[in-house]
């Protein structure tokens, strides 16, 4: 080997990478080995020349271009690295390949992009006139002649982002650690540093240099200061090896070099891009960055400034840029002064996404988006021309970006933002995060001006929520300041979608008759309007409507016309009147039919990944598994029903769930727990004792838990029945919750068995009660009259007794002992 530097650290990870490259120059005459800046490269390419220095019999040559400064030079460069002399002026890269044309051995040729023309030119004549000569080129960008083969580096290996504790095969973390004991001999990678360390290198994107440079910042600042402070990574990570080339001695050097390299027009591109908070696609870019600056996205591509487009969840083609560059880009935009520009692009790049995928949720059906779905794509605006993809994966792929986009608009464009959020209300649905974002939601609303259709759209959604978290009185306010906005327009898009969830409240509330008439004037105004996807919500309503006030045959029927409209769009709408159907066939007792029905509909929302529709669904296939004695079915699908309503933020839901999980009780024989599930429901719904809310326009037996409750409560004789019912009383939702996931584990413990709990104190048996009850750390501390610190220190020291890590594991371990 010639003219390689001898290594002073370890080569730490990449032995696959090795082996492939090493495979490669055995097939291939010209391999290029191209990345971003830090990737380590130039390292690689030395341990690769290490590796088939054997077969070439005039050995290893490197020749450093990074300090050429003129094209003109390369080649009187690579001439002296071989120790060729007398060198002519002219044809000098013809001369180099005359003078090896003799000669079997690998040239390296080290950082080629600043002078990539000349690079290129010369192992162009190389490949034509020394047969027996290898070059192996590391570049930002491919040489692109004729008999290069390329190999993208990419970043070291990082651990699972779900299990940052098990660094077992991250490169990135074996990096980190060897460099961090250099800089810290004290410095252990245990069970608590790992995780840190985990974190450190992701952000750091995995890169080389980057991790180098914080493990050296380790003695200075900590592991922990040195997570906290990354966002400045510029700053931090300047001061590297004082011997190093100078784009190679900071972090912000190393990106500098290659953004230099890029013209105008491509540097302009590259700060518009960076803006992007993860994947985008050439249309987002475009839209961003202006008309024509598709080829310099390629050309950012080819220099290792953006990674390769992979495949996104909605099967569009996707770049991303590494946080780094995208830290860099951010800084090059607030000293251009385009940051204000760039972030208002976004947001009506974000607002037309999103507009796009609630029309493509209705497509051909002039309905509103109504809550749930998933259609193809291809509507001629932004994104189009890639074929059919689901509108809620599309919305899951530009997550990052409209999350941004909205954060920004909220503070610089009410306008945007109200737009933004309410065409964005159904994919929260469906994903289960309508109910985290009501705040957000309702705060967009309140910005907009009153009647407009963005009002409409996102108290509409508002309203849904308000049913979704138990709150029918202000589901009725929402629907109802929809509908009273109409006025004098007539109808309009959110109208018939607002009736329907009006007569949807109403009917919860007990009033059947207004119920009707708004199901009714919902249908009227869908038909009117030639709206199929409104029309059949409003069919589904009234066959709800049908079944309370005891028309069984109208009830079916009505269910029966709206699963065949919704069935025509196979979207969400088919879900929801596949429930509406499955709710009235078990009402009129045809259960095979409900559980023909109920079934393909859950394998739909499923396969959609609807969470709001499966948590509905589930909790009517209890219902079945119920009546046909089921119990270990039901068991399962209530288990599964809870912990998707828990996720979902559905409080009603939750409710519902609690109540099957009280008959599940009751018909298995569990008659204390039976008591004590629903002295939980009817506390939860703020009723007094065990009595029914005055609904007078429901029929006698509409509440029917009171048979079952009575017999449970005979069962176990008044104390053991008061008993239950004040340990149900006095439960929370979350801990009712995880005390009917309890009961339906396969397996359930009786409550005698509290691993763990025998260990403890009386005062740490006290936090443990009042962590099951749902209690913050500042709420403890305030109620024992000690500090959030003390508060800090005892649960730490019970969860080493009992094991139980998280607060949910303290709450079931409070249940199973009876402690609350």
């Amino acid at each position: 080997m010639h003219g390689f530097p001898a290594a002073l650290t370890s080569f730490v990870g990449r032995a696959a990478v090795v082996d492939e490259i090493a495979g490669q120059l055995g097939q291939y005459r010209l391999v290029t080995l191209t990345g971003p800046g830090g990737a380590g490269k130039t390292r690689l390419a030395g341990e690769v020349a290490k590796r088939v220095a054997g077969r070439f019999a005039d050995g290893v040559w490197l020749a450093e271009l990074g300090a050429v400064r003129e094209p003109a030079q390369v080649a009187a460069a690579v001439a002296a690295a071989l120790g060729i002399r007398d060198l002519p002026s002219a044809g000098a890269p013809d001369a180099v390949a005359h003078a090896l044309a003799r000669r079997q051995l690998l040239l390296v040729l080290d950082n080629c992009e600043h002078v990539i023309g000349a690079a290129a030119e010369l192992c162009g004549r190389l490949l034509l006139g020394a047969d027996d000569v290898r070059v192996l080129a590391t570049s930002r960008e491919p040489l692109r002649i004729a008999g290069e083969t390329r190999h993208r580096l990419a970043p070291l290996t990082l651990p699972d982002p779900a299990n940052p504790a098990d660094h077992d095969g991250s490169e990135a973390v074996a990096l980190f650690a060897d460099r961090a004991r250099q800089a810290d001999a004290s410095f252990a990678l245990d069970a608590e540093t790992a995780p840190v360390v985990a974190r450190l290198v992701a952000r750091l994107d995995g890169m080389p240099l980057a991790i180098e440079l914080a493990a050296a910042r380790l003695e200075a600042l900590g592991l922990a200061q040195l997570l906290d402070r990354i966002d400045d990574r510029f700053l931090l990570l300047e001061e590297g090896d004082r011997l190093a080339a100078a784009r190679q001695r900071s972090l912000a050097a190393t990106v500098e070099w290659s953004y230099r390299l890029l013209d105008e027009l491509q540097r302009r591109v590259f700060r518009a891009v960076s803006a992007f908070p993860g994947p985008f696609t050439l249309e987002g870019a475009e839209a961003v960055a202006g008309a024509g600056s598709g080829p310099a996205v390629l050309h950012l591509v080819d220099c290792s400034l953006l990674v390769p487009p992979r495949a996104g969840p909605d099967g569009r083609s996707r770049y991303v840029m590494l946080e780094t560059l995208r830290a860099y880009g951010a800084g090059l935009l607030a000293e251009a002064c385009e940051g204000d520009a760039v972030a208002a692009a976004l947001a009506g790049y974000a607002v037309r996404v999103a507009e796009d995928a609630l029309a493509e949720l209705t497509a051909g059906t002039g309905a509103m988006g109504a809550g749930t779905g998933e259609v193809g794509a291809g509507t001629g605006k932004v994104g189009a021309g890639t074929g059919k993809v689901g509108a809620a994966r599309w919305l899951d792929a530009e997550d990052a970006t409209t999350r941004q986009a909205l954060a920004w608009a909220m503070e610089h464009d009410a306008a945007v933002a109200t737009g933004l959020a309410a065409a964005l209300a159904w994919w929260w649905q469906i994903r289960g995060r309508l109910a985290g974002q009501v705040p957000l939601l309702r705060e967009a609303v309140d910005r907009a001006a009153a009647g407009s259709d963005a009002w409409c759209l996102g108290h509409t959604w508002l309203g849904q929520a308000s049913l979704d978290s138990a709150d029918p009185a202000g589901a009725l306010r929402h629907f109802t300041a929809v509908r009273d906005a109409a006025g004098d327009r007539g109808s309009f898009p959110q109208l018939a979608r607002c009736l329907s969830g009006r007569a949807a409240t109403l009917l919860s509330m007990g009033r059947v008759g207004e119920a009707a008439d708004d199901a009714r004037r919902a249908l009227a105004v869908a038909r009117e309007d030639d709206r199929p996807l409104a029309e059949a919500l409003a069919l589904a309503v009234l066959s709800l409507v049908a079944c309370v006030v005891g028309d069984r045959e109208g009830a079916v029927q009505l269910a029966r016309q709206a699963e065949q409209i919704a069935a025509d769009r196979h979207g969400p709408t088919t879900r929801v009147c596949g429930h509406a159907v499955t709710t009235v066939l078990i009402a009129v007792d045809e259960l095979a039919a409900a559980e023909r029905v109920c079934a393909a509909a859950l394998a739909g929302a499923r396969a959609a990944g609807d969470l709001w529709s499966l948590g509905n669904l589930l909790e009517k296939m209890v219902v079945l598994d119920l009546n046909s004695a089921r119990f270990a079915d039901a068991a399962a699908h209530l288990r599964e029903g809870l912990q998707t309503a828990l996720r979902t933020g559905s409080r009603a839901r939750v409710l519902d769930d609690l109540d099957c999980c009280g008959y599940l009780c009751a018909m298995t024989g569990r008659c204390a727990e039976a008591v004590t599930i629903w002295a939980a429901v009817v506390a939860l719904q703020g009723h007094d004792g065990f009595s029914v809310p005055a609904h007078p326009e429901l029929p006698a037996g509409w509440f029917e838990r009171q048979e079952p409750l009575r017999e449970a409560r005979q069962a176990l004789g008044p104390a053991q029945a008061r008993a239950a019912e004040e340990r149900g009383a006095a439960m929370n939702l979350a801990t009712a919750a995880e005390y009917a996931v309890l009961l339906t584990a396969a397996d359930p413990q009786p409550p005698s068995a509290a691993p763990g709990l025998e260990s403890l104190s009386h005062r740490e048996r006290e936090l443990v009660t009042l962590v099951a009850r749902g209690h913050t750390d500042a709420q403890i501390a305030g109620q024992l009259f000690i500090s959030v610190r003390t508060v800090s220190s005892h649960l730490d020291r019970i969860r080493d007794k009992t094991g139980c890590r998280r607060r949910a594991d303290l709450t079931r371990l409070a249940l199973s002992a009876g402690l609350v």
